[in-house]
């Protein structure tokens, strides 16, 4: 095999597989959730913590992904990574309450927090910044095969045999990844690695975890109101102790002055606010369908990959349409009407043709996947190569604390919604100011990529500014 052909197509395509494992299971789960909640004797609102436990398992260790793989190298980190996956898949598999559910689920999110962000940065040290967006693209397109197939693939699976059998699918794909990555995945590892700041890395993952426990327990599905008023409280102030740390440590495991660059600020900060927005759908739309409208797993799973299906259709077209109007312009105007799409899932009803459904998500999937590789590619456009493992784990950490934060927030509304119309149990009409209000969210991220410069990130998207 040619280099030049391993860095442009066999590397991205190879992380890919990872991304797919990891893509699939996620969509393949939010399907299932009513069949789960039904089987192990939980309200569906309650499947949120398994989740936000994966999100917030990832955000956790994410920021030690970029050190570890510095250290023992990327194909050794990557190669275990997929390992605890799988492992994680199993226990899953076997889980009858929502506790075992949930500490698996949360083992997999270790594997994951490897995974994916050490298959992101493998990528970005192979290509030069110019073909970023490319190699983003190679990276990606294949990976939403999982989205695209996951939800139907949920639906039969829950329909005909059992939830169960979802995670067991993950065995033969993680297999296949570990004979890719120990075949073409090299060993990259930096000559020098600063100490690891273990001290930071306790304080931020203490922090995080009592904070998104916090929030994912509003509502009372596993924690009283003092209880989850206490992890709120606790993790803010240990966040803020952390804060303090960093600005004192010579390596802190998040450098927070990464957010400094104003491009790195604008696609990890304020793209939050987006991510935040649109993080609640792939909970919140299956429940409607299903809860709402009386559809099975499988009618259910068919509608909504065709959000999936937008969204591979949009990344053939990036490429162009950043070179023709750079980040400002795409990022600042998408976010809007990308937000107005998750609002419009506001006006469904248990009448509303299901083709009309199908053309709503298939064209909101296109924007959502426009502003997400756009603001993905914005996040690196000046990192340099000794800031670049500190910055992808920024990225990945945050992009899960934010979806993270969008389904305990989506769930919290949904369930106000309900308990506001007198509603003993969910119903379709729970569901309008739930979308609205984290479309609201979305929409405010607009502003800050307003304050771009209009030339910001042209080295990676081409865009020559007049």
């Amino acid at each position: 095999m040619q280099p030049p052909l391993q860095r442009a197509v066999l590397v991205p395509l190879i992380v890919a597989c990872a991304l797919f494992m990891e893509n699939m299971d996620s969509t393949v789960i939010t399907t299932s959730l009513p069949a789960i909640a039904v089987d192990i004797g939980e309200h569906p609102l309650g499947l949120k913590l398994a989740l936000t436990s994966y999100l917030v398992s990832l955000a956790v260790f994410i920021p030690i992904s970029g050190w570890v793989a510095d250290r023992y190298g990327s194909q050794t980190v990557f190669a275990t990574a997929i390992t605890v996956f799988i492992g994680g898949s199993l226990l899953c598999a076997v889980s009858t309450s929502l506790a075992a559910f949930v500490a698996s689920r949360f083992l997999q999110g270790i594997g994951g927090a490897m995974m994916v962000p050490v298959g992101r940065l493998v990528l970005m040290r192979a290509v030069p910044k110019h073909e970023y967006i490319a190699a983003l693209n190679y990276l990606t397109i294949p990976a939403l095969v999982g989205p695209v197939i996951g939800p139907a693939l949920g639906g039969a699976i829950t329909l005909y045999l059992h939830w169960r059998w979802i995670f067991l699918i993950n065995l033969p794909i993680g297999l296949l990844g570990l004979f890719l990555v120990r075949r073409f995945i090299p060993n990259l590892r930096e000559s020098s690695v600063p100490p690891f700041d273990w001290r930071g890395f306790a304080l931020s993952g203490f922090g995080l975890s009592r904070l998104m426990l916090g929030l994912s327990a509003l509502g009372g599905h596993l924690l009283p109101a003092e209880a989850t008023a206490l992890s709120i409280g606790a993790g803010v102030v240990v966040l803020v102790v952390y804060s303090v740390h960093a600005r004192r440590s010579a390596h802190p495991s998040l450098d927070l002055k990464l957010f400094r660059i104003p491009t790195f600020f604008n696609g990890v900060a304020a793209g939050s606010l987006f991510r935040i927005g649109v993080g609640a759908m792939p909970f919140l739309l299956p429940l409607l369908l299903q809860l709402g409208f009386g559809l099975n797993p499988l009618q259910s799973g068919l509608l909504t990959c065709a959000t999936a299906v937008g969204a591979m259709f949009m990344k053939t077209l990036t490429v162009a349409i950043l070179r023709r109007w750079g980040f400002r312009r795409v990022l600042s105007l998408n976010a809007l009407i990308a937000a107005a799409g998750v609002a419009s899932y506001a006006l469904f009803t248990g009448a509303t043709p299901h083709l009309v459904i199908i053309m709503v998500l298939l064209v909101s999937g296109c924007f959502r996947s426009l502003q997400f590789t756009g603001l993905q590619a914005l996040s690196f456009a000046d990192a340099t190569r000794q800031n670049m493992s500190q910055a992808t784990s920024i990225s990945s950490m945050a992009q899960r604390l934010s979806q993270s934060l969008g389904i305990a927030l989506g769930a919290y509304v949904l369930e106000l919604s309900s308990v506001a119309q007198g509603h003993a149990s969910i119903v379709a009409g729970d569901f309008p100011p739930a979308f609205i209000a984290i479309a609201l969210i979305a929409a405010l991220s607009a502003p800050f990529h307003r304050r771009l410069s209009a030339g910001a990130g042209r080295e990676v998207s081409g865009h020559s500014a007049k």
